[in-house]
């Protein structure tokens, strides 16, 4: 089997399922594309299931997986088929994934800040080995919590993006507070992660580190952990 191709000669497929989205990829010449959905929904039926997922050649989850996902658990990818020394056996195997193509790509200390459903860090030192990490909630979460722990806050949509450093609407202060104090999170944890492994590289990736990566001036790497899972996915048929 071409590494390009799945079962019955379609593209190869790929999927991560996270906390609240799933995320796919498929190979198209020269590159990975890259998208995100929704999670099935319960009463979606088995055959609706099967059609979504295809003929994936490599899997991995952090969120739960549907009883009747028909996954097959020998395209299974598991933290200890990633090649980062000295791994816990309690993280998550997205921070692992992501953490092993940041280092790989830059053979040099990274820091990778994934903005998902939660803002997680992860610390790869210099000789591929996981250095340790930091997790809080990331602007969904934040948001969702201001709203359900205070009396007054609204519900505050994700497409709220203030233009001003100062709102004076109460939603728009809520969102551009969040999101300030993400960026901020990252750019202390950086300024932190170089101080303690000097040469270190920052790799933004997550639905939301696209805004994150834009007000730090830096790159953004949205398939990162797919990309990761592309390599590192087995092949049962060899």
């Amino acid at each position: 089997m071409k590494a390009s191709e799945g079962d019955h000669g379609a593209p190869a497929r790929w999927l991560l399922i996270g906390n609240s989205r799933w995320h796919f990829a498929r190979s198209v010449p020269g590159k990975l594309q890259c998208w995100s959905e929704s999670p099935p929904s319960p009463d979606g039926g088995e055959s609706g299931l099967t059609q979504r997922l295809g003929h994936l050649r490599g899997w991995a989850a952090v969120g739960p997986i549907p009883p009747s996902s028909g996954l097959d658990r020998r395209r299974h990818v598991s933290l200890a088929q990633v090649p980062l020394q000295q791994l816990p056996p309690w993280l998550g195997i997205d921070r692992a994934l992501v953490g092993w193509q940041a280092w790989q790509r830059s053979r040099a200390p990274v820091l990778v800040a994934d903005a998902g459903t939660a803002l997680s860090f992860t610390l790869v030192d210099r000789q591929g080995r996981f250095a340790g990490g930091r997790i809080q909630a990331g602007l969904a979460l934040q948001l969702r919590a201001l709203a359900g722990g205070t009396a007054r806050l609204p519900a505050v949509s994700l497409e709220i993006c203030g233009q001003t450093p100062w709102p004076t609407a109460t939603a728009e202060a809520m969102a551009v507070g969040v999101r300030e104090g993400l960026v901020a999170a990252v750019c202390e944890a950086w300024n932190q992660a170089r101080a303690d492994h000097p040469g270190c590289r920052l790799w933004i990736t997550g639905g939301d580190g696209a805004w994150i990566a834009e007000r730090l001036e830096s790159d953004y790497q949205p398939c990162l952990a797919l990309q990761a899972l592309a390599h590192l996915s087995p092949d049962p048929d060899r």
